[in-house]
């Protein structure tokens, strides 16, 4: 045998194992996230209400509405939902759904029986990206510029929904914690308990194009 070669393979095949040890986890992280959106078609989508959903060059782009593409294959929860989107302009409107809790066939049901959770850069703290629609105010409003890719990361966990924005948290609410109340004669949703699970939407705005690059879902740790 080689003077210290028992020792430096040793030596390697330790490294070796911690070095496998420690991407393990992070490969199984990344084989859990699923994408909902293929990057090509509509494909487990369906969409109720005016306006529609196109998909171009690997994008989904809303065109008018007020509609819902929602997701038809199951309903998620205990997941973080992972949103790629763009705003090409000031106006641009749209929002992710979540916890709704039957098949929508119109799109004011998601509305009042789930959550919206926000995708625009307007002024109330109530309503810019990443808060629940009316119900809680924006910890924070790391929305990118015009034209910019952002990542919105939504946990459903239980009664819990967490929000992040390009890294940032907006928004940590838990069932049962104040809201401010429904404004009278106004389209604000109904206030309420719901689901802790359900199924998710992409709305479509008249008057405001958003595009969607990405979809998907990570189940959360049991």
């Amino acid at each position: 045998m080689i003077p210290g070669y028992w020792r430096k393979s040793n030596t390697l095949g330790m490294a070796m194992a911690l070095f496998i040890v420690a991407i393990t986890p992070a490969l199984w992280a990344q084989d859990s996230k699923r994408a909902l959106f293929n990057g090509k078609d509509l494909d487990g989508w369906q969409h109720v209400g005016p306006g529609s959903f196109v998909v171009e060059n690997g994008m989904m782009k809303t065109r008018g509405g007020m509609g819902l593409l929602w997701y038809a294959h199951e309903k998620i929860g205990h997941a973080t939902i992972r949103v790629v989107f763009k705003l090409p302009g000031k106006q641009s409107d749209s929002g992710v759904f979540i916890r709704i809790p039957k098949p929508p066939t119109e799109p004011w049901m998601p509305v009042n029986r789930g959550y919206e959770v926000e995708i625009g850069d307007w002024p109330d703290d109530y309503s810019c990206t990443g808060v629940l629609y009316t119900f809680t105010k924006a910890l924070a409003r790391p929305i990118k510029p015009i034209g910019e890719w952002n990542l919105l990361k939504i946990t459903i966990d239980g009664p819990r929904t967490i929000v992040y924005l390009n890294g940032i948290k907006v928004t940590d609410f838990t069932e049962g914690q104040p809201v401010p109340p429904k404004h009278p004669r106004s389209s604000d949703p109904d206030r309420g308990r719901r689901q802790d699970s359900g199924y998710i939407g992409l709305q479509n705005h008249p008057g405001s194009q958003v595009y969607f690059k990405e979809v998907s879902i990570e189940p959360l740790s049991k």
